[in-house]
């Protein structure tokens, strides 16, 4: 099906400009049944989870028989559907769920995509049919305690050689899905050249201590924990063959920092739905607050941050399918459609005014989840020096 085909109002209220009449006819239906499922199963219990800071392990069959993780590759056992399919899913789990979503990004998107682009055949033949089933789960380890933006710089985590294994000592933070996952890709410094490199960590691996980060106010579903290595010995085959520096890592979250401008979107599309509905079954001086002009202009204004961020989005993801997305492509979507989000949420709140701040109108959640969003995968500030520099030819980041 091209975009001229079918009709702007077969989609969702939402895409209002009807986004996926971009999509063939079977990439729709994935985009139908992960709706489907997605409302059926995540949004009736996700307050619950939310509220525990525990996550739904038990929706992980039904997650699985999606076919979505790792849907972008083309590796072995991979669905190879592309990145437009993968951006729009992605959206559509945030629009439910940003923990969710957060949760497929680093397994399906960080870790998966890891061993993809920086993967030997062998190592990508074992582990990526078995990860795209969802029967190992996957984590990404980069980020480090005392280092955020400036991780590019240097890595505190080091990797020594020594005969056929690889000794690893260092701590990292907000680690996703560490807590029970499987697999755990840990970026470290060589010791002997300096440069980046990436180990496959497998579960029960001696030397290595989990502890879940407590008490978050956004993403609580979400598992996130400080490893700490120590002497943790890691065998030469699970040393991710090419990925020989700190540029296969870039080239990983260029791709996943789509994924998070997405998530955005769909928690900007997530919390508008909500507010749209509470407006129409919300009475005050005897008439649906629908009918407000105050009212109808924050929805309008909601709507148009979601298109405008989910058309810039799909832009570029026609372009990394063309294997043309660059860095301050990826950049200048993360830093606008996160910025975007922010208003959105805010706004969605004030339509439900003291409503807003309760979990069972959900909007709550998105508003507290959407600060994560905002940050990781490269701060606002970051992303937009990463266009500056594009744009300009001067870099400023110090």
């Amino acid at each position: 099906m091209s975009e001229l085909d079918g009709q702007v109002d077969e989609s969702p209220f939402s895409d209002f400009l009807g986004f996926e009449l971009l999509l063939e006819e079977q990439d729709r239906e994935l985009l139908s049944r992960v709706r489907a499922w997605m409302t059926r199963e995540v949004e009736p219990v996700i307050n619950d989870y939310w509220t525990r800071a525990e996550f739904p392990h038990e929706l992980l069959g039904g997650m699985a028989e999606l076919g979505i993780a790792g849907l972008a590759y083309d590796g072995p056992g991979c669905p190879g559907r592309g990145a437009l399919v993968d951006g729009l899913v992605a959206m559509e789990l945030a629009r439910v769920d940003p923990s969710m979503g957060t949760f497929m990004g680093v397994h399906g998107g960080l870790a998966m995509g890891s061993i993809q682009l920086g993967g030997s055949d062998e190592q990508r033949e074992r582990w990526l049919p078995a990860m795209a089933r969802m029967e190992l789960i996957g984590a990404f380890g980069l980020t480090e305690p005392e280092t955020g933006s400036a991780i590019s710089q240097g890595l505190a985590t080091t990797a020594t050689r020594d005969g056929d294994e690889w000794v690893l000592n260092g701590d990292k933070k907000w680690i996703g899905n560490a807590t029970f996952a499987d697999l755990i890709v840990v970026w470290a410094r060589d010791t002997d050249d300096g440069q980046v490199k990436g180990f496959v960590v497998e579960k029960g691996t001696d030397g290595v201590e989990l502890v879940k980060q407590e008490d978050k106010i956004a993403l609580r579903v979400v598992q996130n924990a400080e490893i700490h290595l120590r002497d943790a010995r890691v065998p030469e085959a699970n040393r991710l063959q090419r990925a020989e520096s700190f540029r296969t890592t870039a080239d990983v979250l260029r791709v996943t920092r789509m994924g998070v401008a997405w998530q955005a979107a769909g928690c900007a599309r997530g919390a508008f739905e909500h507010a749209l509905r509470y407006t129409k079954q919300r009475e005050q001086f005897g008439r649906p607050i629908a009918g407000f002009q105050m009212v109808q202009d924050l929805l309008v204004k909601m709507l148009a941050n979601v298109t405008a961020s989910t058309a810039m989005n799909a832009r570029a993801s026609q372009l990394q399918d063309a294997g043309q997305l660059r860095d301050e492509h990826a950049s200048l979507c993360k830093a606008h459609a996160t910025v975007r989000m922010r208003e959105a949420v805010g706004w969605a709140r004030e339509v439900l005014g003291g409503n807003g701040i309760l979990l069972e109108h959900h909007v709550g959640r998105f508003v507290a989840d959407a600060e994560a969003i905002y940050s990781y995968e490269g701060t606002r500030e970051i992303n937009t020096l990463i266009v500056g520099r594009a744009i300009t030819g001067e870099s400023a980041f110090v």
